[in-house]
């Protein structure tokens, strides 16, 4: 697996950028959307508007340089559509093999495929100290029903980015979907699982709707 820094972006937009002439809008539009291309980085465009109080977008890169995620986030900022960003959260990992999974699926890590699916979800994650303190034998185990329960819906892609020592979190988990009942009733299926019992913290949680970057600006007003 290649060493890859990945990063979620969530923004809201300013009550003023409403009220700005239009003219001015397409110019500061056509700025941002130039502010985005980088060869260096992969991203993806989400809206949030109305789906999360203050949030409007969410911004997932993909990048092998955290140093090309600040340049970037700062050329962004640096723009007249920038001046109107105000950024809400940021959640920054690692990818890395899973210590837990032998032989991955295209569904571990399937979300590194270029073609996207209608929804994105994305929250922080983190276990309990408890979780780390058991064998690692019945950590496996615990794992294993986990694994087994997720495999029973192949069509919700999933990506796990590891934030141990360089974020709030441990875990970044996202998940892609064309169907939000079906995922929910993975979700649903795993808080029945033992490891469900050690997990601190899950939230917030954010889904996004998957746009393009005119579509999304289109929408941010």
């Amino acid at each position: 697996m290649d060493k890859l820094v990945v990063q979620y972006l969530v923004f809201g937009m300013d009550r003023s950028w409403r009220f700005l002439d239009e003219e001015e809008k397409v110019r500061y539009r056509e700025e941002f959307k130039s502010s985005l291309k980088d060869e260096d980085i992969t991203t993806y465009t989400y809206s949030l508007t109305g789906l999360k109080p203050q949030c409007d977008a969410l911004l997932w890169r993909i990048s092998k340089s955290l140093e090309s995620l600040q340049n970037s986030t700062s050329r962004m900022l640096r723009t007249n559509f920038g001046k109107y960003m105000n950024l809400k959260y940021i959640m920054t990992g690692l990818t890395r093999p899973s210590q837990y999974v032998k032989k991955p699926t295209t569904q571990e890590q399937g979300m590194l495929v270029p073609d996207r699916k209608k929804y994105i979800i994305v929250y922080p994650f983190t276990k309990t100290s408890e979780w780390y303190l058991l064998k690692k034998e019945t950590r496996q185990g615990m794992m294993n029903e986990h694994i087994v329960v997720g495999r029973k819906f192949p069509e919700v892609r999933q990506l796990l980015a590891y934030s141990f020592g360089i974020d709030d979190q441990e875990f970044i988990v996202a998940y892609e979907t064309d169907d939000l009942w079906t995922f929910q009733d993975l979700v649903m299926a795993l808080r029945e699982t033992d490891a469900r019992r050690y997990t601190l913290k899950d939230t917030p949680i954010f889904t996004g709707i998957y746009r393009s970057v005119e579509e999304l600006i289109e929408i941010l007003g």
